[in-house]
């Protein structure tokens, strides 16, 4: 409740600024309609950066009172039309009448431009990519703007990683202009990960479902994000600066406007964040990526595409000291860690696409794409620890409250890996859409080919406080005991073929419903299972309540194992993993409504999953350590809301909170308790032969699934100073509870301890210096040549809440206890951030 009071008390404020008044006034009275005439009911007319707005009637008419003797800009928008605007300035007591006629959006169905009366299913949430580019977060990517939406989480923020109702990162589908997206492998944690694949400066449009996605998508079973890279007219770019790095973005055309190219190039370099961790060090990371992307339109009905990405990426460390303080205010303990060695990882990755798009006929588009992905990775790290476990002193009363006031004992620990791992897929494949008068046919091939070649050699040695080893218990046979030993070589050669068709149907033209059905099918030839995925959905607005619209989903969702499915957590590889299923029930709703003299949406899904054939897996910070066999079932359910809209004229924002279970029974799990005097002592991987007939057999049954999140809540806000909107502000909030974890080990039945709640707040400051809107322009020459400037002061965790990422796990052999000392991620820091625009 803290944590809330403190939000709102910085939220509502900024919601509610007092609008000025104006004692002279005029008016503004029309008539809006669409493009056949008919007047549009809700059409929204605001004063663009003013607290003045109005909404037509069921005749389309208008009436607005607007300041006098300024020059203003009125905005008129409708949802799915064109956004309309015009400059006015209007004396006291003038009446003004001005109509408007707003035109349809031209909406793209995989690149073919057809009217916004589209075939396409509702089934998608479009998100503004200008959005990414305000957001202030850590990454300021395509990822973090996610987060916020209703059924998406993650409890870590220098991550690109998230998860989709109850499901892992894995389990994500990535597209950028047809061409799947690979992450890393071998990432442990955020601080290594660097930079998101998708560059925001070049998005044009993002497109994301969280469940029931149509069969022209891939083998996933919770998500896909879908993202289009701009096709420029003119020449134009952009250039960020911050104390994280910095990017360029080139765009551009030829003067017969044949070719055009967009290009970036991005660095990255958090140790200015990193310095906010409890263990202070010497931190080195470098990201950096190239990315291009060409157009060659050779007639109107061919065009060729090339598009190329390289990343660069290198994480050094040298890590000091650590002090953390961990426990209740009852039992408080201080974990103090001294460091030698160092951590060394290097991850280089190229995608590279080309593909050719024919369009014999106005409705006929056929598609050739050849792609493939390299990645070079390195792991290799030394790092021995010596720690000291505390007892604090929790009386209030006495004076050295929070200070040691005996030791636990002393340990040490000793990490090693020297990883690598290079893998590369290859592929070919063939996209088709044929667009008839009341359907849409869309059909596809693709055959890949996987290559995977690792070397992986890693433990972890650990000697616990109280004791040593070898241990005199063992001096007739002494040895030492490593943990999470890993040691194998693998390579893997593999095909996969894929084919789906689909088909949408526009029933009704009267009250809009369409229906969509298709069918996907993959054949995996190191398993040698083919699984096919049929998918239905669709769609109805009723035609006395346009405000309405429903829509529902259903469909099998295939995901064939990759690589890190198969190895378990000894390293082994297991080749006949089967492809893991999950059947996807979704039933949503759209209710658009009136609220402020602006539109507003509101929109809820309820959902379920019926998994099956899963491989259990268990996480550590982003490293996903998996079983390497089908062992479990389960199932996800729960309810989405997001509400939408302008909460400030000419700026979007929204809420959404997310209510979610998923659980899953893992086969052969259970554990034997035997009875005695001193109590139930767990005995687990014991058969009833070997321990006494007093001992009960126990069953778990189900439990929860690693990213069991019960309740998230996001939030995106935007505002600005009315009277100067050139000053802005955004907010992002995250609340999230807490996630399962357990010790080490692999007893999945164990990870049912939680971790606090995930709570974070960014928020940003803006002023634009150079622009449309900005009164007062510089004079200087050279500054006119920008189209926009923005300087920004951004806060990271506004609330310097010690979000957890990870534990490590301490074991006190004197008194048999383990404890869970938390990995903590970053605290708040400032960072300044200029952008441009030209």
């Amino acid at each position: 409740m803290i944590f809330f009071k403190r939000i709102f008390s910085l939220i509502i404020p900024v919601i509610f600024f007092a609008c000025p008044s104006f004692s002279q006034t005029a008016t503004l009275t029309g008539v809006i309609q669409d493009s056949v005439s008919k007047p549009l009911f809700g059409a929204s007319v605001a004063v663009f950066g003013k607290p003045f707005a109005t909404t037509t009637n069921e005749k389309g008419k208008y009436t607005l009172s607007i300041p006098a003797n300024q020059r203003l800009k009125i905005v008129f928008s409708y949802t799915g039309l064109h956004t309309d605007s015009v400059f006015l300035n209007l004396a006291p007591g003038e009446t003004k009448e001005i109509n408007k006629t707003m035109k349809g959006r031209i909406a793209e169905i995989r690149e073919v431009k057809i009217e916004e009366q589209s075939l396409k299913t509702s089934n998608i949430t479009r998100i503004n990519p200008k959005n990414v580019a305000v957001i202030p977060t850590p990454n300021q990517s395509v990822e973090d703007l996610l987060k916020t939406l209703p059924g998406v989480s993650s409890a870590n923020e220098l991550s690109s990683t998230y998860s989709v109702r109850g499901g892992n990162f894995d389990e994500n589908l990535v597209y950028v202009n047809d061409v799947e997206v690979y992450r890393p492998f071998l990432i442990r944690s955020g601080q290594q990960e660097g930079l998101s694949f998708i560059n925001p400066d070049m998005v044009s449009s993002i497109h994301f479902s969280a469940g029931g996605f149509d069969a022209v998508y891939g083998d996933k079973m919770s998500s896909v994000l879908d993202i289009r890279y701009r096709k420029p007219k003119k020449f134009s770019g952009a250039a960020s600066a911050s104390l994280l790095g910095q990017s360029l973005e080139l765009e551009g055309i030829s003067t017969n406007k044949k070719f055009s190219f967009i290009s970036g190039v991005r660095q990255k370099s958090n140790q200015y964040l990193l310095n906010t961790f409890e263990t202070k060090g010497e931190y080195k990371p470098s990201f950096t990526d190239v990315q291009f992307l060409g157009t060659f339109d050779a007639t109107k009905k061919l065009e060729f595409e090339i598009f190329g990405n390289y990343s660069h990426n290198r994480y050094n460390l040298v890590p000091q000291d650590r002090e953390t303080n961990f426990g209740t205010l009852n039992d408080a303990k201080r974990f103090t860690v001294f460091f030698e060695g160092q951590e060394l990882d290097r991850y280089d990755a190229f995608t590279g696409a080309v593909s050719t798009t024919y369009r014999p006929k106005e409705k006929l588009k056929l598609k050739l794409i050849a792609s493939a992905f390299t990645t070079s990775e390195q792991e290799n790290f030394d790092i021995l620890g010596q720690y000291f476990l505390d007892q604090l002193e929790t009386d209030f009363g006495k004076s050295n409250f929070g200070d040691v006031t005996f030791n636990l004992g002393v340990g040490s620990f000793l990490n090693h890996a020297r990883n690598k791992l290079n893998a590369s897929v290859y592929s070919a494949e063939h996209k088709g859409e044929w667009i008839g008068d009341k359907s849409l046919c869309q059909w596809g091939v693709k055959v890949q080919h996987e290559l995977i070649d690792d070397k992986l050699n890693e433990w972890y040695y650990n000697d616990s406080s109280g004791f040593s080893i070898p241990s005199g218990r063992d001096t007739l046979n002494p040895q030492i005991i490593l943990n999470d030993v890993v040691n194998s070589k693998t390579t893997l050669s593999s095909n996969r073929y894929s084919g789906y068709l689909q088909n949408t149907w526009l029933i009704s033209d009267t009250s809009k419903i369409t229906f969509t059905t298709g069918i996907r099918a993959t054949y995996w030839d190191l398993d040698r299972q083919m699984v096919i995925s049929p998918r239905v959905s669709a769609t109805y607005k009723p035609r006395n309540k346009k405000n309405m619209s429903y829509r529902l989903a259903a469909g099998f969702y295939y995901q064939p194992p990759f690589y890190r499915e198969l190895r378990n957590l000894d390293g082994v590889i297991n080749k006949n993993v089967k492809a893991q299923q999950s059947i996807h029930f979704v039933l949503g709703n759209d209710y658009t409504f009136l609220a402020l003299g602006r539109e507003f949406k509101l929109t809820t899904e309820l959902f379920y999953k019926i998994l099956n054939d899963l491989v259990p897996y268990k996480a550590d910070n982003l490293r996903l350590r998996y079983l390497g066999e089908n062992s479990a079932k389960g199932f996800a359910r729960g309810i989405d809301f997001r509400l939408f809209g302008e909460f400030v004229p000419g700026l979007e924002s929204w809420a959404s909170i997310s209510i979610l279970e998923t659980q899953e029974d893992l086969t052969n799990d259970f554990f034997y308790v035997r009875r005695n005097a001193a109590g139930d002592t767990i005995i687990p991987g014991y058969t009833a032969d070997q321990i006494a007939v007093d001992s009960n057999r126990v069953e778990p049954g189900y439990i929860p699934r690693p990213a069991d999140q019960r309740v998230n809540f996001g939030l995106f806000f935007q505002d600005y100073l009315p009277k100067n909107p050139t000053y802005k502000m955004q907010l992002s909030l995250l609340f999230g509870t807490g996630l399962p974890f357990g010790p080490p080990g692999n007893d999945r039945y164990k990870d049912v301890l939680r971790t606090p709640p995930y709570k974070r707040v960014d928020i940003g400051f803006s002023k634009q210096i150079v622009g449309e809107g900005v009164k007062h322009a510089p004079n200087s020459r050279f500054l006119r040549k920008f189209e926009s400037i923005w300087v920004s002061l951004e806060v990271f965790n506004l609330l310097q809440v010690s979000n957890v990422s990870s534990y490590i796990w301490v074991t006190d052999i004197s008194n048999a206890r383990q404890y869970a000392v938390p990995n903590y991620l970053t605290g708040r820091q400032l960072n300044v951030r200029l952008n441009l625009k030209f």
